[in-house]
């Protein structure tokens, strides 16, 4: 079964050409899924059927595993069987017909602005992981760009002059997005007094953000980081790696920003995910009139 498995793993990698992460979560739901199928006696993938899945599933299930969690290990199950049918490993294709469990649809996680203010101005300026620290989060939240696309920038796609950083978002789409005077002057002060100092010897790195070996900083790197301002900071909202980036597209349209204006900033191929901000934006103002106004 693990050899199939590895064929796979290489498939995705060379011939559909995911990214890092989502082979990573493709390989850690199948080496889980084939280590229970072994535990069960069972000796390899023509054996298995439906069964087996919803009984993996409800191991799962009875582990305290989240619906979007068991939803996502059965994107996972159908794609790796629809692959062994389509190969002819298997005959049948037990994975079909297999229904995901219903999720809570969940409003995402955004900052007020004194919060966002105040998780801004926290790191010190004085020092290059400081300088470097400002700049990213300065910069992250007047473009609203994932943190993926953030550690991904090179020195040559961010112009200061101009204002705005050219990168690569979800499906390979190219965009170009403006910012402020402040992020840029933050992004400045970094590479002027920053980066070079983080550098080091490889005078070749062409990452734009870097981490104290003087290599592209990772996006588990950003999120220790923030997680660590935002203790500072004394936020007690739960941070995430897109905390910003939803607290941004909220800010805007809280500020009057056109829904589409918004999902072309964010690179949002489908109006729906934007929407789902104006609704968080109605619940905090109804919140707001409802510990504000005296008949409430």
């Amino acid at each position: 079964m693990k050899a199939h498995l590895n064929q796979y793993f290489h498939y995705l990698q060379v011939e559909r050409r995911l990214s890092a992460n989502t082979l990573a979560s493709y390989e850690r739901d199948l080496v889980q899924f084939i280590s229970y199928l072994e535990a069960q006696g069972l000796s390899g993938l023509a054996a298995v059927q439906r069964h087996h899945i919803s009984r993996y599933l409800l191991h799962l299930k009875e582990q305290g595993r989240k619906a979007a969690t068991l939803s996502r290990h059965i994107v996972s199950l159908r794609a790796f069987f629809h692959y062994l049918s389509i190969e002819g490993i298997i005959i049948q294709n037990p994975s079909i017909y297999m229904e995901s469990p219903k999720q809570e649809k969940k409003l995402p996680s955004i900052l007020s602005v004194a919060a966002t203010s105040k998780l801004l101005e926290t790191p010190s300026g004085s020092s290059p992981t400081g300088k470097r620290d400002k700049a990213m989060l300065e910069l992250l939240y007047a473009t609203g760009i994932r943190v993926s696309e953030l550690v991904s920038l090179n020195m040559e796609n961010i112009n200061l002059q101009l204002g705005f950083v050219q990168c690569i978002g979800a499906g390979l789409k190219e965009r170009i997005v403006p910012f402020g005077r402040l992020a840029a002057e933050a992004v400045a002060d970094y590479l002027q007094s920053g980066r070079d100092e983080l550098l080091t010897q490889r005078e070749s790195e062409s990452a734009l953000f870097l981490n104290h070996l003087g290599t592209r900083l990772t996006r588990q790197g950003f999120w220790k980081t923030i997680k660590k301002y935002a203790k500072e900071a004394g936020i007690q909202e739960d941070i995430t790696p897109h905390t910003l980036r939803h607290s941004v597209a909220a800010h805007l349209l809280d500020n009057g920003a056109g829904i589409r204006a918004v999902q072309e900033l964010l690179g949002h191929a489908d109006i729906a995910t934007t929407l789902k901000y104006t609704q968080a934006s109605k619940m905090r103002m109804k919140d707001a009139y409802s510990k504000a106004h005296p008949r409430a």
